[in-house]
């Protein structure tokens, strides 16, 4: 059961709702206060829809070092309607992600352009991702990747330019996670690669 307002309270607030000028005729009263939201909706409504809405251009990476397996777990989401313009332009014009409209030709050249985009190097040393799928997430596409036989994580260095030919805005966000600490990296334009040091 709610717990109730304490009685004074309860009269601050029939105060306030029974208040009025108490000259001014209670219709005059409602009158004025209807102009008064009118003219308000009036004057703000135009800056509200004058004010411009700006795209964020964002993809966010997570990598996972497993010890246990020895590999790197990675997963990258990136928004639909960007990785379709983006493969569109590099590709086919005709290219859709829409699950009921794709073709196995747009399955392999979206895992082409992210392995292409992507690249990591393990303690100094190039690694090959292995792509294993992707799927649906509402308004995000989401793949998975893995790097195998990484018996000990102390460098990473990850390069990270999907999207950047597209959207010069474009900010690809890196979040590392080992047993022993978390990491992040934004990558853009300007710098589209970043290394991390566990040493």
């Amino acid at each position: 059961m709610p717990n109730e307002l304490p009685k004074k309270i309860k009269s601050d607030i029939c105060n306030v709702r029974l208040w009025k000028p108490s000259n001014l005729p209670l219709t005059s009263f409602y009158f004025y206060m209807k102009f008064f939201r009118i003219f308000f909706l009036l004057l703000v409504l135009p800056m509200v829809s004058a004010t411009p809405v700006h795209k964020f251009y964002v993809s966010i990476t997570k990598i996972e070092y497993v010890k246990e397996k020895n590999s790197l777990q990675i997963i990258i989401k990136i928004f639909i309607d960007d990785i379709e313009d983006a493969l569109q332009q590099r590709y086919d014009p005709s290219i859709s992600l829409d699950a009921k409209k794709e073709t196995e030709a747009a399955d392999e050249d979206l895992k082409n352009y992210i392995l292409q985009k992507l690249k990591i190097k393990v303690n100094g040393k190039p690694v090959q991702l292995n792509y294993i799928g992707k799927e649906y997430d509402t308004d995000m596409v989401v793949a998975y990747m893995e790097v195998k036989d990484v018996k000990e994580l102390k460098t990473i260095e990850i390069e990270n330019k999907v999207l950047m030919e597209v959207f010069p805005e474009q900010q690809n966000i890196i979040h590392l996670k080992t047993p022993k600490s978390r990491r992040s990296l934004i990558l853009d334009r300007d710098e589209p690669k970043g290394k991390l040091d566990f040493n």
